[in-house]
């Protein structure tokens, strides 16, 4: 079981994120773009790479992940946090963090957690 707790603790620990208001919950930016923001205090919103993905998700685990009219057509999902573990939770703001990141900004993130420069070989 996730909570609000962890959604600010993993997504403030991805590379230059910071909180502010959405909607007037917390909400959750790499360089100004949103990336994740808490719906309710058990709900979040997170982008997902694309609508085929979100489709996968709501479909496959209706327990977990949710959408509502008002996000039709938008690639993001909405998480039961009760639901969710945290590493799967970690997952989600990882795809969500990457998904919204400038291009340059996550290919160094992806680079680093390989142990390799971006474009080179592994150090």
């Amino acid at each position: 079981m996730a909570t609000a707790d962890d959604v600010r603790e993993i997504a403030l620990g991805l590379p230059e994120t910071t909180e502010g208001p959405s909607y007037g919950r917390p909400g959750f930016r790499v360089r100004d773009r949103l990336f994740a923001r808490l719906r309710e205090p058990d709900v979040l919103v997170a982008w997902c790479s694309d609508l085929s993905e979100k489709d996968v998700l709501v479909h496959s685990e209706p327990e977990k992940y949710f959408t509502t009219p008002h996000y039709d057509g938008h690639a993001s999902v909405l998480v039961r946090l009760p639901a969710i573990d945290r590493e799967e939770l970690e997952e989600v703001l990882a795809i969500a963090w990457l998904v919204r990141a400038p291009k340059r900004l996550a290919a160094a993130h992806e680079a680093s957690l390989r142990g390799a420069e971006p474009g080179g070989a592994p150090g």
